[in-house]
Order: structure tokens, then C-alpha cells, then sequence
């Protein structure tokens, strides 16, 4: 949000004229930040609907869900009463993070469609997996097997209008021969069904570069989790601009990566709490890194 004197400074009104149309300099942002809600994770489940209005309030256009099943639904609110807060809230829900990994195992698409229908309610656009299980990941064959899965779930997804994407850690950059579980998905995965979902700081802390996996893979990287690294101890997060990832240079190649939808992530290390960070780190990047 932009302060009196930017505003001021932006249209060359005067202070008089501004204290005249407060509304003005108080305009919200326009720039469509998001949020993966498990951010908030300790907090949601007692009290869902006064979290989402807390993250409208903070600023945040989008939001990135996690967690979903038929049993616990959205922290208690099936899929149209989670719909009908986020449209009293201004807020969109334009990716989720559902576990695949039954599907993965078995092949059995009963789970994803629930996900998919759910998905369809809230207005999603993508089906995001969010983590593998140790048994389906350990050597390139296994990688091999995820890839092969995640064609089938995509085309799966792409028959009721939806995308799938899949999201790193940092296990996925283990090397096995000099190849590593990245490279497989990347490369044994259609491009045209399935894309990327970049935790920029679990690639940085694998030690890797962001931008040469956008050069290798354009337009792959549609979205983005952005988690800043604690200067002192990298294993903790920290809110987005004080830590040591250079979101700055990042952002410079967000065209070529494809991004369309950036979520702010932080799992720890809140200063002085969740509501406080997610504040913090939406100014920065709302006023530092968007376009």
C-alpha cells in the first residue's frame, strides 16, 4: 500500500488537495500477491473465517490452500462455504496443494476427483502436489514412475478444466549418477500438461540457481512460492526482504519463467508473529519485486 507522501509524489498532487480525497492516497494494491495458507497453519483451524479476513486486510488478492480431504474439507468448510468467504473477502484461491501420493502408488483416481471437484468450486485453476513420500522417491526409477503419474493425473485434471502442477523441496536435487529427480520430472513430464510450482528458497538452499532453471525450462514456472532464508541460520525462514535470497534478480526473470501467480511462504521464525509477518513481507513484495 502505498503511503501518503508516495502517493503524493506519484501524481504531483498537492497536500491540501490530498487531505481533501483521503480515499486516494489510501488506495489498496491493484498487484495480485498471494499467500500459501499454510503460513497461517496453527492459526487456521480455530478460527478459518477470521484468518482469511485477516490476510485480506493485510493486503493479499490471493490465497494458496493445503490440506484438503472429504473428511476435514477446508478447516471445516466444505468447498462452497470456503467459495462464499473468499468472495466475501475479495480473495481468490487460484492453486491448492492435495497429497498424491495414494494416487502415484496406485493409480487409483478416486481421491484426485474429489480433489478436482472441490478444486472446481473454489474457482482453482491447478491441482498442485505439494510433497512425495521417501518410498516414491528413492533413485531415478522412482522419479521415473512420479513423472509417468503425473502425465495421468494431468490429463485427468485437463478433462475437467483444470491444470496440474507440481512443487519442490530440496530433495528433489539429489544427485543419483549425476542426474538428479528435478531433471527426470522436468524432462519426462508434457510441458503441455504439467507445470511447475518454484519453491525459490528450497532451490536456493539445494544450491541452485532460480533463474538457470528458467533459462533450461521457460515458461514452466508458472508459479512461485516466495520464502526468504534466514541470514543467520538458513534452515529457518524469515519475512520476504530481510533475509539472503535476491528475490530483486529473481523478479528480473519472471517473464521467463512464466509466472503468473507469486505466493509468499513462511513456515518459522515469525517476527513477532504470523498476522505481523505476512504484513511485512506483502509491503515488500507488493512494493518491491511486482511489476
Amino acid at each position: 500500500m502505498n503511503s501518503r507522501r508516495t502517493f503524493i509524489k506519484q501524481t504531483g498532487l498537492a497536500a491540501a488537495g490530498v487531505l481533501l480525497m483521503p480515499s486516494l492516497a489510501f488506495k489498496p494494491s491493484n498487484k495480485k500477491v498471494g499467500i500459501q495458507l499454510y503460513s497461517l497453519r496453527d492459526q487456521l483451524p480455530k478460527d478459518v473465517k477470521g484468518v482469511i479476513r485477516k490476510v485480506a486486510e493485510a493486503g493479499y488478492k490471493e490465497v494458496e490452500t493445503y490440506g484438503y480431504s472429504v473428511k476435514d474439507k477446508f478447516w471445516g468448510l466444505d468447498p462452497k462455504a470456503f467459495r462464499s468467504l473468499l468472495n466475501e473477502t475479495g480473495l481468490k484461491a487460484p492453486s491448492g496443494h492435495y497429497g498424491m501420493d495414494n494416487f502415484i502408488q496406485t493409480g487409483n483416481a478416486e481421491e484426485l476427483k474429489t480433489y478436482i471437484e472441490a478444486a472446481n468450486i473454489v474457482g482453482g485453476s491447478y491441482i498442485t502436489v505439494p510433497w512425495l513420500g521417501e518410498e516414491l522417491r528413492k533413485d531415478l526409477d522412482g522419479f521415473k514412475n512420479v513423472a509417468a503419474k503425473l502425465n495421468q493425473a494431468a490429463e485427468i485434471c485437463k478433462a475437467s478444466g483444470l491444470k496440474l502442477a507440481y512443487h519442490n523441496h530440496d530433495f528433489e536435487f539429489k544427485s543419483h549418477d549425476g542426474k538428479t529427480g528435478y531433471d527426470v520430472l522436468l524432462k519426462e513430464t508434457d510441458p503441455k500438461l504439467v507445470q511447475f510450482e518454484m519453491d525459490l528458497y528450497w532451490v536456493v538452499r539445494s544450491g541452485n540457481d532460480p533463474v538457470k532453471l528458467f533459462e533450461e525450462h521457460s515458461g514452466r514456472f508458472p508459479m512461485w512460492h516466495v520464502k526468504d532464508m534466514d541470514k543467520a541460520d538458513p534452515s529457518h525462514n524469515t519475512e520476504v526482504g530481510n533475509g539472503s535470497i535476491d528475490f530483486k534478480e529473481i523478479f528480473k526473470h519472471s517473464k521467463l519463467a512464466g509466472l503468473k501467480h507469486a505466493f509468499l511462504e513462511q513456515e518459522n521464525n515469525y517476527v513477532p508473529d504470523p498476522f505481523e509477518s505476512i504484513k511485512k513481507s506483502y509491503s515488500y513484495i507488493s512494493s518491491q519485486l511486482m511489476p
